[in-house]
């Protein structure tokens, strides 16, 4: 059930006030580090694009992947709750200042691929909101999304200790999991959810010359891959025909 609207006004209010007015932060600004350029890499080989594909940063805030997408070729354009954030992005990249849940309707059906990155867990109503990327997705395409895992506990203190973070803003994190996430995908018509985890290192120790390695070691270590810090979901949007 979608949740009622001034619950999700009230909601989407305190999340534009969380990003705006506020100075264009490392976390934010699209800057390609090691770190950023492996969300990059596993999140379009999960959606494998073809050529030509037009997508869809959404939560895309000021641009740090969007931008970098189409430094790399790619069709992307940009949706975000805050119009103050989506002022960042060039020219050149298409901005909608939407809610995600409610697309504009200009929009409906013309996404080969719907991309993700760190904001489901800002979301109130998750199975709303993946019914817009239902609604935005042609037949055929394919949402995916990189998120924290709540089982890894170095979030928390991430968010304890970071100035700019705040638990009332970043709590979603605790409905990362697949018991939420899978049936919110397929309760909005999406199909073939699944999940894949990956990293180890923090940013100031990913970007290091052996942060890769330390990395790629640890996601072969078995017993390690249910608390590995970042998970990619992703699910298809039925086929016409």
């Amino acid at each position: 059930m979608a949740q009622p609207g001034p619950i999700i006004d009230i909601h989407n209010e305190a999340q534009r006030s969380y990003y705006s007015g506020r100075k264009l932060h490392a976390n934010i600004a699209p800057v390609e580090t090691p770190y950023v350029t492996r969300h990059l890499d596993e999140v379009l080989a999960t959606a494998a694009p073809g050529a030509g594909a037009r997508i869809l940063d959404l939560g895309c805030g000021a641009g740090r992947h969007a931008v970098l997408l189409q430094a790399r070729g790619y069709r992307v354009e940009g949706l975000d709750l805050s119009a103050d954030l989506l002022r960042n992005l060039p020219p050149e990249i298409p901005a909608h200042c939407a809610d995600a849940a409610a697309p504009p309707a200009e929009l409906r059906g013309q996404f080969d691929v719907v991309l993700g990155f760190f904001m489901l867990h800002h979301l109130l109503d998750l199975r709303a909101a993946f019914g817009g990327v239902a609604a935005l997705l042609k037949p055929g395409g394919r949402a995916v999304f990189i998120e924290p895992n709540p089982y890894n506990p170095l979030y928390y203190v991430q968010i304890a200790l970071t100035p700019h973070m705040r638990w009332h803003a970043e709590r979603g994190i605790l409905n990362m999991r697949t018991a939420e996430i899978f049936p919110a995908l397929t309760g909005a018509g999406l199909r073939a959810p699944a999940v894949r985890r990956l990293g180890f290192l923090p940013p100031f120790l990913r970007n290091r010359s052996w942060g890769g390695a330390v990395d790629a070691a640890a996601e072969r270590v078995g017993w390690l891959e249910p608390v590995l810090p970042f998970q990619i979901f992703s699910a298809m949007k039925p086929d016409a025909r």
